[in-house]
């Protein structure tokens, strides 16, 4: 009997120690981890903001094209010889007709005078024929023999006179020279570049286009330019034609445009980042192009909204009026359209005047508690990079 009450009273024992470990792990422990996570909980983050805009936009189609010269040539020799009088300088602005080289003529002068002798006796002939041709004192042959021989040396003066004239080499245009290539008592061939000449204004810029932008593109519509070697500046032209045939290799159309270059700013070969207006201007909503994430899975944006009734310790906005508002995240996926400058159009996710995060999303979570702080904004860079 005394061993049946004490298996009993040990059974109750362990009976009760098990309730209370059990009570211990499943109630008791889960409030004391509940309670100390609330007590350690994170000071909200400190971010920086930036109010989404309503814009007005003009659509613009974007392409990288180089300038290129309404008129550009390399200035050549079409005979060669030594060069005997160098008359160009290197970066000079020349006129049409203006001379830049001389190449040695001494040969063609003695054949000249060669040439004009033999022309004068061949006159003189054709003169003492034609007076005995009104006579009936010659053949009438005679007469067209001489003509002929007259003629051809006459032909054969204008032959050395125009070889002497491709041996004074002239500016065939109005223009800026490059960089002298030959010195003075050089010997130059045929075809020889001896200078560059550029007309520089106006200035083509040549761009290469989709063809599904063909329906956008027509002559006259506006061109704004950026070029690296003048930052900050931009240059405005006008679509000067659309070229009549689309690559089959790339499918692309080739797109001119002309620019006014008054002040010689742009110079063939630039490299220049093209906006071409394509239409009327659109209300877009806008963000700071720091704002958005972007990812394989969708574009995103942390939108700074009030917190629930119940706040968050810390986590607090100074409101109007002294009170403490406090705030929370909200993970958005967007619809991204154009890009301008330093800020995105969104067209689907985001409502003009909401406040959205626009720097150090990395640190971030959706529902995080975060504090507003107008100094933590980043300064952008003087010259933004190009893209």
């Amino acid at each position: 009997m005394k061993r049946t009450i004490s298996l009993i009273v040990v059974f109750l024992v362990l009976a009760g120690l098990a309730a209370g470990l059990g009570y211990f792990q499943f109630v008791t422990k889960p409030q004391m981890i509940r309670q100390f996570i609330s007590q350690a909980a994170p000071p909200p983050a400190t971010v920086a903001v930036a109010e989404a805009m309503d814009e007005s936009w003009t659509p613009q189609l974007p392409a990288i094209g180089s300038f290129r010269a309404v008129q550009g040539i390399d200035v050549a020799p079409q005979i060669g010889g030594t060069l005997v009088a160098v008359k160009a300088q290197s970066g000079q602005d020349v006129d049409k007709g203006a001379p830049l080289f001389e190449i040695d003529n001494f040969v063609e002068q003695a054949d000249l005078k060669n040439n004009l002798a033999v022309l004068k006796n061949a006159d003189l002939a054709l003169q003492r024929q034609r007076q005995l041709t009104v006579t009936g004192n010659t053949a009438k042959a005679n007469f067209d023999s001489a003509e002929a021989t007259r003629d051809s040396a006459a032909a054969a003066v204008e032959k050395v006179r125009a070889a002497i004239a491709q041996k004074q080499i002239v500016a065939p245009f109005a223009g800026r020279l490059g960089i002298r290539k030959m010195d003075l008592g050089q010997y130059v061939s045929p075809g020889t570049t001896l200078i560059t000449l550029q007309q520089l204004d106006p200035i083509y810029v040549d761009f290469p286009a989709p063809e599904k932008w063909l329906g956008m593109l027509k002559p006259g519509q506006e061109i704004e330019v950026a070029v690296d070697a003048h930052p900050g500046q931009i240059f405005r032209g006008k679509v000067e034609t659309v070229d009549a045939r689309v690559a089959a290799d790339s499918r692309n159309v080739l797109v001119r445009g002309l620019f006014a270059n008054k002040d010689r700013l742009l110079l063939p070969g630039m490299f220049a980042n093209v906006m071409v207006g394509a239409g009327a201007p659109v209300e877009v909503t806008t963000v700071p192009r720091t704002a958005v994430t972007y990812s394989l899975y969708g574009d995103t944006v942390f939108v700074v909204k009030p917190a629930d009734p119940a706040p968050q310790a810390g986590a607090a906005q100074a409101a109007p009026g002294g009170a403490e508002q406090p705030m929370k995240l909200e993970r958005r996926f967007v619809r991204l359209g154009e890009t301008k400058a330093d800020r995105v159009a969104i067209l689907d996710g985001v409502k003009p005047g909401e406040l959205v995060v626009s720097e150090g999303q990395v640190k971030l979570a959706p529902d995080m508690a975060v504090k507003i702080d107008p100094d933590a904004k980043l300064s952008p860079p003087p010259v933004r990079p190009k893209e």
